[in-house]
């Protein structure tokens, strides 16, 4: 096969959710001398960027979703080491993790195989997550976006009590907060003081690219 072939090869395998083809197909790549970033910027991320519009269009549902992103992160497992020689740049560091009180994690793990696909470096703490460990997270790890996810309406007043202690930490003004989960809504979120909320995985990873972007450029001015 030509390196264009494998390209194209990658790019239908993950959209069909084929893991044990994506698989194959990344270690000939590299077999044949095709590079990790090609593989990661040529077929791995558009075809998730594609299943993530796909899903917005309501052509693809959350479990076409999930098997696309299972399907590429185990190429992922392959080329994270391999672009780590390489240098080459993340789109940025997220940090994530569901609230105290709740032990849902599939929407969450769902979110980080999307951002990972697109780019980001992922840390993700889990589930069942107390405000004290999100500020210590951050104060380790200095993420761009911290994002955390409730399932339970019962959970979600931990967004306002987490937003509060990393405020009261010195740190709010350092990181952009982003929260979702089923209960969820645009208003709640306004409410408890985050900067964006997300419905599903493919806005996530889409509103964490614009946020990250309009901060750089604030930055720079």
């Amino acid at each position: 096969m030509t390196h264009e072939e494998i390209l194209k090869g990658l790019y239908e395998e993950v959209m069909v959710g084929n893991g044990p083809a994506v698989l194959e197909l990344t270690n000939q790549g590299l077999a044949d001398g095709l590079g990790p970033e090609p593989i990661l910027f040529e077929a791995l991320i558009p075809s998730l960027e594609e299943v993530g519009a796909r899903f917005e269009r309501g052509d693809y549902f959350v479990p076409e979703m999930l098997i696309a992103g299972r399907a590429m992160s185990g190429a992922l497992d392959i080329l994270r080491p391999l672009l780590a020689e390489t240098g080459v740049q993340t789109v940025g560091t997220f940090l994530m993790g569901t609230v105290k009180g709740d032990v849902h994690d599939i929407g969450k793990n769902l979110v980080n195989i999307m951002l990972e696909g697109a780019g980001f470096h992922v840390i993700d703490l889990g589930v069942q997550v107390p405000p004290e460990k999100f500020v210590a997270a951050i104060e380790e790890h200095k993420p761009d976006i911290v994002g955390m996810s409730a399932f339970l309406t019962t959970t979600m007043p931990m967004f306002k009590v987490n937003i509060h202690n990393i405020t009261k930490a010195g740190l709010r003004e350092q990181v952009i907060v982003m929260v979702g989960g089923a209960p969820v809504t645009r208003e709640y979120a306004d409410a408890c003081g985050a900067d964006a909320y997300a419905a599903d995985a493919a806005t996530a990873v889409r509103l964490a690219k614009k946020l990250i972007a309009e901060r750089r450029a604030l930055a720079k001015v």
